[in-house]
């Protein structure tokens, strides 16, 4: 059978191992932020590579014959290195591109390019904040002590935030709206920072504070790599099936 390497971290790229499974030999690879993810269904790698040289020598170390970048929308530094090391060994590479969400009637956007550019979009002024985002990121919010802060994350935030009023939630999505307008109505929430992610399990947060009439400080996606894609799991397991891997070689 052909080999294929899914880089994953996201519910699409262990639906898509799950669709691929049955015609090729499939490895998930996740990265290990996340202390207890979820049963894959396939054969699991966790760890780093060591940047694009290190993915390369991996790819021709097990003889893989297909890469496919199913990443989360943020991880830019990842699908850089997939398409470096996709490069230099002549392995086929796609990518599972999920498409971001658009703002509509009733939404209040107001759009950044960083984690850093939305802790100053929050204002002086002290606020009620939600964070969604990664636990890696939420430390750029020091740089805004003044606001309260709910942070939400699958594994516990360590060290806690350097700020003076922050609460802590631990939750594995997908959230539904009520859900979600529950928990900012509870919290009295005044803003909500989240990355736009796009796909249907965290837009619960989006629906319910266009609902509430909250503002949201969306971080606009990093620019990523120009490689053959698709946007959902559908998609891209047609492509694979409807051509087979030795189509890519």
């Amino acid at each position: 059978m052909k080999k294929i390497l899914i880089l994953g971290g996201t519910t699409e790229a262990r639906q898509l191992a799950g669709q691929l499974a049955a015609r090729a030999s499939v490895v998930l690879s996740l990265a290990g932020r996340t202390e207890s993810p979820v049963a894959q269904g396939v054969p699991v790698r966790t760890g780093g590579f060591g940047g694009a040289d290190g993915l390369a020598a991996y790819l021709r170390e097990m003889r893989i014959d297909l890469l496919i970048d199913a990443t989360h929308p943020y991880a830019a530094q990842i699908s850089a290195n997939a398409a470096q090391a996709a490069h230099t060994t002549g392995t086929p590479i796609l990518a599972l591109r999920r498409p971001g969400w658009q703002p509509v009637e009733g939404d209040r956007w107001t759009q950044v390019d960083t984690v850093g550019d939305a802790a100053q979009a929050l204002g002086s002024a002290p606020r009620r904040v939600f964070l969604a985002l990664g636990r890696q990121e939420v430390t750029a919010f020091e740089a805004a002590p003044q606001h309260h802060y709910l942070i939400r994350s699958v594994d516990a935030v360590e060290p806690k935030l350097a700020v003076p009023d922050a609460s802590y939630l631990l939750a594995r999505g997908p959230f539904r709206e009520a859900e979600e307008r529950a928990l900012l109505e509870k919290h009295r929430i005044d803003a909500v920072v989240s990355k736009n992610s796009g796909g249907e399990a965290t837009y619960g947060k989006i629906a319910a504070a266009r609902a509430l009439g909250i503002e949201v400080v969306m971080v606009g996606r990093p620019a990523l790599p120009d490689v053959a894609s698709a946007e959902t799991v559908e998609a891209l397991a047609a492509i694979v099936n409807q051509f087979g891997v030795d189509h890519f070689l």
